[in-house]
């Protein structure tokens, strides 16, 4: 596995990295405990070494996993956790005020097993809590030995300039792949003036891009996807242009589709680490497979002309969740 460096700090972890998110939480029953460390160890076994969790992620379960699947190579792995949401109260409520700050990264370092986390990201922007605080906080957690870098998660491109003048920013995680562009706008040119890396979630688009999704596909009724626009019956049957777009891409390349939306992403830029997360064993090796697709100008070009005629239908997320993007 190819190693990335993530912001000017230095940050260097494997070129893909684990979401283990999907593990214990959003996408129907959580995995069984062994299983889940299995598959995080198998990742690590293929040179995985970024694995990335929250608080949120269960709640709490997710980080423990996490923390007891790693504790035997510890020192060979980067782990990412986030805090800024209130989970007494739910996900739609958001508190990154310092002291919440604080004790999340308490609680988390516990669960973790580590005495240090390696990059601590704001989950949303609190517009109740100015952006200097954050930064002013994290750093303070910094020099503290407590957290080695400071990230922001779906922040808008104003937000990130203000946290960085505090705290230099070394990653920015959200959303982006082959069916959510929308960073390329504003984000990644921000991102690449100051330096700062980037870590795309749902890579390949919470999985419709593996071609295994359908309109004809139930989801489990604790699977969040039930509740994304884009997920919709009529959605998923309209945006199968994309995936026949994708299958025809990777038959070309002797590749699958997840490998080529993977492979897409690296082409993009040498700062960004995509996280596709998985809770099959053969899943893991395909997605890591993405990181041996090479993609020429030509083949980029295709890519690019094969989805520039299609629309694809449906938000990405559900309203609530929508409002805490792009802050």
């Amino acid at each position: 596995m190819q190693k990335r460096k993530l912001g000017k700090g230095g940050l260097e972890v494997s070129a893909i990295g684990l979401g283990c998110m999907g593990l214990s939480f959003g996408y129907g029953k959580p995995t069984g405990k062994q299983e889940g460390i299995a598959l995080i160890r198998a990742a690590a076994d293929q040179g995985v070494t970024f694995f990335d969790t929250a608080e949120v992620y269960g709640p709490y379960v997710n980080e423990e996993l996490v923390g007891e699947a790693l504790a035997p190579i510890r020192k060979d792995v980067v782990i990412a956790t986030k805090f800024g949401f209130d989970v007494a109260k739910g996900l739609g409520h958001l508190n990154s005020r310092p002291e919440n700050i604080r004790a999340v990264a308490e609680a988390s370092l516990k669960r973790l097993k580590t005495d240090v986390i390696d990059l601590f990201y704001q989950h949303r922007v609190d517009l109740d809590v100015p952006i200097e605080d954050v930064a002013g906080t994290v750093k303070d957690l910094i020099a503290a030995g407590k957290v080695r870098h400071f990230g922001l998660s779906e922040a808008g491109a104003a937000t990130i300039r203000k946290a960085h003048a505090v705290q230099p920013v070394t990653a920015l995680q959200s959303e982006y792949s082959l069916w959510w562009r929308e960073p390329e706008k504003e984000i990644l040119p921000t991102l690449e003036e100051l330096g700062i890396g980037f870590v795309p979630f749902s890579p390949l688009g919470k999985g419709f891009l593996t071609g295994a999704i359908d309109e004809k596909t139930s989801f489990e009724s604790n699977d969040f996807r039930n509740s994304v626009p884009r997920f919709s019956a009529a959605a998923r049957k309209a945006n199968q242009a994309v995936v026949e777009a994708l299958g025809k891409i990777a038959a070309g390349k002797g590749a699958t589709p997840a490998q080529i939306a993977i492979g897409w992403l690296l082409a993009q830029k040498p700062w960004i680490v995509p996280i596709p997360g998985t809770t099959k064993l053969h899943r893991l090796t395909e997605n890591l497979g993405g990181a041996a697709v090479e993609l020429t100008a030509d083949d980029l070009k295709a890519i690019e002309t094969a989805f520039a005629g299609i629309a694809v239908e449906g938000a990405r997320y559900p309203e609530a969740l929508q409002k805490l993007v792009g802050r």
